[in-house]
């Protein structure tokens, strides 16, 4: 089969050698497949978060959505890029190009949500691989992990991750898998990458590290540049910021990894949709200041809470057992924190009593959150199990947006006043140290909560 080439008026060429022309035979320019370079960074991260390049007819200056299911093709297969979206959109391409290029990684790949590039990483395993993974891990990863111990023959060692040597000491020949969480939520402990990776190259070379870098993105954190071979993230948090979308992001260097990846993603269809490509894209363009704002509020909040008593869990604060650690793989300590009140009820109360902090699961959106995790994100793993894990069932966790630092502040400390958590004298507010549901006196310095879990 072939076709006219109406720029010239000449003899018909071949449909795949044929150049594209508009109505009137005017070369179209590239669609935006071409998307975001492909050599890696030229700028500054956050110049990068929101330069891309990409050219279509129009000259537009935001990437078009494709939203087409389907693309028209020629019987001679013309080597047409595109035919069905499940398999590939350009607008998706040009999200994943982008994602690639800020992630340090030859190719990202998109999903329909973090769990489902949780989902699509697992289906690497067969039957009888073995896979190394931490106490405190996300509720959801930990739901996957045992549905897949019990009907897909997958064996799962939780143990310490910020042990590095227990990690080493655990992997063996039939290690299929080391999986990772830094910092972990909601303890926020911290795993060294490298080392582990290490030691996982040096027992098992053929075990792949997966590292979940959703609490950071990676506006903050590159673990393919400390030894992963995956990294992976909830889109739906700090990637798109809004909590507008949820979506998934898988990136590697590894090209024939990157393609059993790929084959998963179009055989399975959970590839994202057009649109949310294009609201993820947007999203993305923000990243950077939005993270700014949020960890420096976050910040002042986690000083606010130490400095009247209460433990706080948070790695941007020196009092962190890891904070030396964190620092060396980390630009920044993120928008997460946690802290303990030595009473259940005592959380509850906080909790409920707090107004512009929304109680909500997640993090990572704009507006700020507030949440019980034992009670929401980790309900699915039972009380014995997380008692085995050393995680207090009083512990709060604050997912700080972007809003007036004081206002944030304010509210929360309204909160502790209205939940009787706090003392309020001419001398300031001061935490109550609670015991067996009692209050026994007032909290000594940023130990406090020690009573209620000796995990770090």
């Amino acid at each position: 089969m072939a076709s006219p080439d109406p720029s010239k008026g000449g003899p018909s060429l071949p449909t795949k050698l044929v150049q594209k022309f508009d109505l009137d035979g005017h070369d179209l320019p590239p669609s935006p497949a071409s998307s975001s370079p492909r050599n890696g960074r030229k700028y500054a991260l956050a110049t990068e978060l929101v330069y891309t390049e990409h050219n279509d007819q129009y000259n537009s200056s935001s990437v078009p959505i494709y939203q087409s299911a389907t693309f028209k093709q020629t019987l001679s297969g013309g080597g047409e890029e595109y035919d069905y979206t499940r398999s590939g959109n350009p607008t998706r391409t040009h999200l994943e190009r982008h994602l690639a290029k800020i992630m340090n990684a030859s190719r990202a790949l998109v999903v329909s949500s973090g769990m489902g590039a949780l989902d699509v990483i697992t289906r690497l395993l067969k039957p009888g691989d073995e896979v190394v993974t931490g106490l405190d891990v996300y509720g959801g990863t930990n739901r996957l992990l045992t549905y897949l111990g019990k009907n897909g023959g997958i064996i799962v060692h939780h143990i310490d991750t910020t042990n590095a040597e227990c990690v080493r000491d655990t992997i063996t020949d039939k290690t299929a898998m080391v999986l990772l969480e830094t910092p972990t939520n909601p303890l926020m402990q911290v795993v060294d990458i490298a080392t582990i990776a290490s030691y996982a190259r040096a027992k098992n070379p053929s075990a792949i590290i997966a590292v979940d870098n959703t609490m950071l993105s990676p506006m903050l954190q590159n673990p393919l540049d400390l030894g992963a071979d995956i990294h992976y993230e909830s889109g739906t948090k700090y990637l798109s910021g809004h909590h507008d979308l949820m979506a998934g992001v898988i990136a590697v260097n590894d090209s024939a990894l990157g393609e059993r990846l790929y084959f998963t993603i179009n055989a399975s269809g959970c590839a994202l949709s057009p649109f949310d490509s294009w609201l993820l894209l947007r999203g993305i363009k923000t990243l950077s200041v939005r993270m700014e704002k949020q960890q420096s509020n976050t910040m002042r909040i986690a000083q606010f809470l130490e400095s009247h008593g209460f433990r706080v869990r948070y790695p941007g604060l020196k009092s962190h057992p890891q904070y030396e650690l964190f620092h060396k793989m980390a630009r920044g300590a993120g928008a997460v924190l946690a802290f303990e009140t030595g009473d259940i009820k005592l959380s509850e109360r906080i909790v409920e009593s707090a107004r512009l902090w929304a109680i909500s699961v997640s993090f990572g959106c704009v507006n700020s959150l507030i949440s019980m995790p034992c009670r929401m994100s980790h309900a699915s793993i039972d009380p014995k199990t997380r008692a085995e894990r050393n995680m207090p069932e009083d512990i709060i966790r604050l997912c700080v947006g972007i809003e007036d630092a004081e206002d944030l502040i304010d509210d929360l400390q309204r909160a502790l006043v209205q939940a009787g958590a706090v003392r309020v004298s001419l001398d300031g507010l001061q935490a109550l140290r609670i015991e067996d549901g009692h209050t026994v006196g007032e909290a000594e310095g940023a130990g406090f909560g020690a009573a209620a879990s000796s995990s770090s």
